[in-house]
């Protein structure tokens, strides 16, 4: 039988962000699954290929290329497939599409770690960025906070005002001032490729919640070391995070933060370490992204289209 291909525009009309994140917060109660990632690079273009086996679920193959160079050609600078194989057989599943498990799965991670995190009452949120990225999150974090109002800062105005567009029936606002901005969130969403902090802790006020997405690579951070002092510290996945991104390799090294100071990854939520104790501190959760939460999220896609 010839495996199914999955493609974004067939998948998402079947989707549902809380299902998703529900399947993620099911998928951290089976044994923990085996990852390695393999990294390519040349100059600024990266390869990154990512494996993870679930015992139980199954296994995947997840392959992408980052070329920062294509956008002078039009072209899309992140391009790849995910191979979804089953764990009875290890035959071939599914393929999908790159960009339908990437969407799904970062925002996904991001609002699971909301639901455990962010206050309930979170009304205000802050997108730092307006890539693709901006506007899942804009659609996921509205289906935990219907109600929610939303800024965007980027360094140019102009994407900011496309990503509005682009969501309609939204509350959807362009930030100019960042500092300001920060100040008036109750959410914090980084979803930049910077390779320095764009958020500045002294910025933070008590009871927000920040969610970094956008680093990936030891070279790259989006939150100060202050940012990461004044936080409760959280992870995806401590394995995919605290000695690959620089988002914690950095302050880890200078001593701003011990490793112990990372208070839990999803695995911990079945036990309740993976909460908000209170209404005034801040807490702080990076999205490692991990092929695991792939894998999870690619056989939630396969049942929900089932």
């Amino acid at each position: 039988m010839t495996p199914r291909h999955i493609t974004l525009a067939k998948a998402e009309p079947h989707l549902d962000w809380l299902a998703l994140t529900d399947a993620l917060e099911r998928g951290h109660t089976l044994p923990k699954a085996q990852m390695q990632d393999v990294v390519f690079r040349r100059g600024p273009d990266t390869m990154l290929s990512r494996h993870a086996w679930i015992d139980g679920l199954g296994l995947i193959v997840k392959t992408a290329t980052v070329f920062p160079g294509n956008a002078r050609h039009n072209l899309p600078n992140i391009n790849g497939l995910t191979t979804l194989y089953s764990d009875q057989t290890g035959a071939v599943e599914a393929t999908l599409d790159f960009a339908l498990v990437t969407k799904w799965k970062t925002a996904a991670d991001s609002l699971l770690a909301a639901r455990h995190l962010a206050r309930p009452d979170s009304q205000n949120i802050l997108i730092i960025g307006a890539g693709s990225v901006a506007a899942s999150m804009i659609q996921a974090y509205s289906a935990l906070f219907p109600t929610a109002r939303f800024q965007i800062w980027n360094r140019t105005t102009d994407k900011a005002h496309l990503i509005a567009a682009a969501c309609p029936g939204h509350a959807i606002a362009a930030a100019t001032d960042l500092a300001d901005a920060v100040g008036q969130a109750d959410i914090i969403a980084c979803c930049t490729m910077a390779n320095q902090p764009v958020l500045q802790g002294k910025w933070l006020r008590p009871g927000q919640h920040v969610d970094l997405i956008g680093a990936y690579l030891p070279s790259m951070r989006e939150a100060d070391d202050t940012a990461l002092k004044r936080a409760r510290v959280f992870v995806d996945c401590r394995e995919t995070t605290i000695d690959h991104i620089g988002e914690l390799i950095d302050p880890i090294a200078n001593g701003t933060i011990k490793r112990s100071d990372i208070l839990g990854d999803f695995y911990d939520i079945k036990g309740g370490d993976f909460i908000r104790r209170s209404d005034a501190e801040i807490t702080l959760h990076k999205n490692g992204g991990g092929a695991h939460l792939d894998l999870m999220t690619c056989c939630y896609i396969l049942k929900a289209l089932t």
